[in-house]
C-alpha cells in the first residue's frame, strides 16, 4: 500500500491554523518566527489570531497556508517517519509539495509565494473578474458554457466538478446559462479574481524573474504537475517553466489523483488547514483512503492509521 501526500490550496485558510503545532513544538514555533523574518511581516500573528480578512489577502494567505502545511508535514514525520510514493497539491499547494520533495528550500518557497500572491492580487485589482464552480455538467454543457460566455476552465476538481474563470459579466452570464442548460449547480465563488486564466498573465510576467533567482533541485520523489497531470521531470528548468505556466493554465486535480493511483497510491494524506482535497479525492474515487493533518488531534489519528 503506497501513500501520496497532498497539500492544501488557497481558500483553506482559517484563523488559528498552525497554533497548536507551534505551541507543542519549539522547532515549529521557530519555523513561524523564521517566516516572519523572511517575509518582513507578522505571518505568525495572522495565522494564529487572524483576522480572517487579513488571511484572505493572497500575499498573506499563500505563504501562510504553505507554512502551516510545512508544520503539519514535519509534525507527522517527527511522530512517525513516513515515506511517500509521490506528492501533489492544488495550485499554491503544488509549491508545498515541491518543497516537501526538496525541489526548493523553505525560505525560497516562502519568498516565491509571497510574490506570487502579491502579483495575483494586483492582477485581480487591475481587472474585475471572478470564478464559478460548475457541478454536474456534461463535457458538452461545459464546452457550451465556455463558448457562450468566454469563460475558461480554471480547475478540474473531479469529473463532476469544474471551476470556470472569467470577467465579472461572463461569470454572471455563466450562472444564467448553466440554469438554462439544466446543469445541476452553478456556484459563484468568493475569490479576489479569475485565477488560473489569461487574467493572471500580468502576474505570470512579474513572477518569471523571481523564479529565475531561486535555486531549483531535482525532486527526491515524484511531484505531480497541475498543468500536465503527470509527474514533474527531474529537470529543474522544466519544473520552473511548468510552475510559471500554472499561474495562467488550468489546474487538473483529477488528473493528478489518477496519476497517483497509477503509481500505486491508495491512501492520500492531506497536510494543511481543512479537508478540501480529501473530499475531492473521495469524489474522484470513493475506494481511496484519505486522512489529514491540520492540528494535533488529526495528527494523532493519522499517525495511528499509518502505523
Amino acid at each position: 500500500m503506497s501513500d501520496c501526500c497532498i497539500f492544501a490550496g488557497q481558500g483553506a485558510q482559517v484563523p488559528g491554523m498552525g497554533k497548536d503545532f507551534a505551541e507543542a513544538d519549539a522547532e515549529t514555533m521557530a519555523l513561524f518566527d523564521k517566516a516572519n523574518s523572511v517575509l518582513g511581516f507578522d505571518l505568525k500573528k495572522a495565522c494564529f489570531e487572524g483576522p480572517a480578512e487579513e488571511l484572505t489577502k493572497s500575499n498573506v494567505c499563500q505563504p501562510a497556508i504553505f507554512v502551516v502545511s510545512c508544520a503539519a508535514f514535519r509534525a507527522l514525520q517527527k511522530k512517525r517517519a513516513v515515506s511517500f510514493a509521490c506528492a501533489a497539491g492544488l495550485s499554491l499547494g503544488e509549491w508545498s509539495a515541491l518543497c516537501a520533495a526538496g525541489v526548493l528550500d523553505f525560505d525560497a518557497t516562502l519568498a516565491v509565494l509571497e510574490a506570487r500572491g502579491r502579483f495575483m492580487q494586483e492582477a485581480c485589482a487591475a481587472t474585475p473578474s471572478g470564478m464559478i464552480a460548475i457541478v454536474g455538467a456534461s463535457a458538452a454543457q461545459l464546452d457550451e458554457l465556455c463558448a457562450r460566455t468566454g469563460c475558461t476552465v480554471a480547475n478540474v476538481n473531479s469529473a463532476a466538478q469544474q471551476v470556470l474563470s472569467g470577467s465579472k459579466e461572463a461569470v454572471a452570464k455563466a450562472a444564467e446559462i448553466a440554469k438554462e442548460l439544466g446543469v445541476k449547480r452553478a456556484i459563484p465563488l468568493a475569490t479576489a479574481g479569475a485565477f488560473h486564466s489569461p487574467f493572471m498573465a500580468p502576474a505570470r510576467e512579474k513572477l518569471a524573474p523571481v523564479l529565475d533567482e531561486v535555486k531549483w533541485n531535482a525532486p527526491k520523489f515524484p511531484v505531480l504537475s497541475n498543468v500536465t497531470g503527470k509527474p514533474h521531470s527531474s529537470d529543474p528548468g522544466e519544473i520552473k517553466a511548468l510552475m510559471l505556466e500554472q499561474v495562467t493554465q488550468t489546474t487538473n486535480w483529477a488528473a493528478d489523483v489518477e496519476a497517483a493511483k497509477s503509481l500505486g497510491c491508495t491512501r492520500f494524506v492531506e497536510f494543511g488547514p481543512g479537508k478540501v482535497l480529501s473530499g475531492l479525492v473521495k469524489k474522484i474515487d470513493a475506494s481511496l483512503v484519505t486522512a489529514n493533518v491540520s492540528d494535533i488531534p488529526s495528527l494523532d489519528a493519522t499517525a495511528a492509521m499509518l502505523g
